[in-house]
């Protein structure tokens, strides 16, 4: 469910944070759908049970999740608004802001970067 890389430089809360935020926003996980346990997660990535409480926890502070008392946490009903298009890509804009930047560093073109985007993103489809 969770894509993990620990030598990323972001730490793992962080990525958990991010990836449960979009996946709710773009709707891969409506309101209802519950989450795998800490320890499940834990488990299938080899991190702390801590790390990935910390996610959960800060989530649910944010209302993003509710916790449900002997069954699994779940994604809190939220307003359609809050799934609109510029919400979902505002929560890319840093990484958007990066690319670009590193693009231009690096003299590629937009065309270019376009076509690496393309390339990757059917690399992660497959």
């Amino acid at each position: 469910m969770f894509i993990l890389n620990p030598q990323s430089g972001v730490p793992i809360y962080r990525q958990l944070l991010e990836q449960i935020r979009r996946m709710a926003a773009g709707g891969q996980l409506p309101p209802g759908t519950p989450l795998p346990s800490v320890r499940e997660v834990a488990l299938a990535h080899a991190v702390n049970p801590m790390t990935v409480s910390k996610a959960y926890t800060l989530l649910e502070a944010e209302g993003l999740l509710e916790r449900n008392r002997g069954k699994p946490m779940t994604i809190a009903s939220r307003p359609q608004a809050a799934v609109l298009l510029p919400d979902r890509l505002g929560q890319i804009g840093a990484q958007l802001e990066q690319l670009v930047l590193a693009a231009r560093q690096l003299g590629l073109s937009q065309n270019e970067v376009v076509k690496a985007l393309r390339r990757k993103w059917g690399e992660i489809d497959e």
